[in-house]
C-alpha cells in the first residue's frame, strides 16, 4: 500500500509539473472586431482590458484558456459610438460587465494552425465558438528571460444571437473577431 501510495504521489508531481501557467502581455496584444456598416463599409473596433490565461504543456501545447473581457473598454475611436455600444440596446455594460470565454476543446491541425473550442457569454448568453489559431512561435525572451508565445485567433460570430444591436438595419449580422495574443510563462 505504502508503494501505491508513493506512486500516486510521484505521477501527480509530475503532471502537476508538466503543466505550465501562461499570462497575457497586454501591451503587446489586443482584442479586436470588425462589422460592416451600411453594407458598404467596416467599422473597427477593440476592447481595451482583458484578462486571459492558458494552461499548457511544455512549449505551449495544448492549451486551456481562461478569458475576461471589460465589457466597458470598448473602443471604437468614436465616444459617442463607445457610449451607445456600451448602453442596453448593445452590449449593457453596467449590467453585464464582462465578456468570458473558457476554452473546452484543443484540436492540432496542420503545421502551427489548430482549433480551439469553447463557451463564451456575451450580455448573458452563453453559445460554443470555435476559433482557428496560429501559434507563431515560442521564444525565450533576451531580456526577461521568460518564455512567451504568440498567437493569432480569428472567429466569426453573430451578434444577433446575443441580443447586441438586434435589429438595427444599418450594421451587419456578423461580427470579425481578430485576436493577436503575447502570453508570459509564469515561473
Amino acid at each position: 500500500m505504502k508503494k501505491l501510495t508513493c506512486l500516486v504521489m510521484i505521477l501527480t508531481a509530475i503532471i502537476t509539473q508538466a503543466q505550465s501557467v501562461w499570462k497575457v502581455d497586454q501591451s503587446h496584444s489586443s482584442i479586436n472586431f470588425a462589422i460592416a456598416h451600411l453594407v458598404i463599409s467596416e467599422t473597427t473596433g477593440s476592447f481595451d482590458k482583458f484578462n486571459i490565461e492558458a494552461t499548457t504543456e511544455d512549449n505551449f501545447v495544448n492549451p486551456a484558456f481562461n478569458v475576461s473581457i471589460e465589457t466597458a473598454s470598448i473602443n471604437t475611436k468614436n465616444n459617442y459610438r463607445d457610449e451607445h455600444l456600451r448602453a442596453p440596446d448593445f452590449f449593457n455594460a453596467k449590467e453585464h460587465e464582462a465578456i468570458t470565454f473558457k476554452s473546452t476543446v484543443y484540436k492540432k491541425l496542420e503545421g502551427n494552425n489548430f482549433s480551439i473550442t469553447g463557451n463564451i457569454t456575451i450580455k448573458g448568453i452563453t453559445k460554443t465558438i470555435t476559433f482557428k489559431g496560429k501559434l507563431n512561435g515560442v521564444i525565450t525572451d533576451s531580456r526577461s528571460k521568460k518564455k512567451k508565445a504568440g498567437l493569432k485567433l480569428t472567429a466569426t460570430i453573430d451578434k444577433d444571437i446575443f441580443d447586441i444591436g438586434k435589429g438595427n438595419v444599418s450594421l451587419g449580422k456578423e461580427v470579425a473577431i481578430t485576436i493577436h495574443l503575447e502570453m508570459v510563462k509564469q515561473s
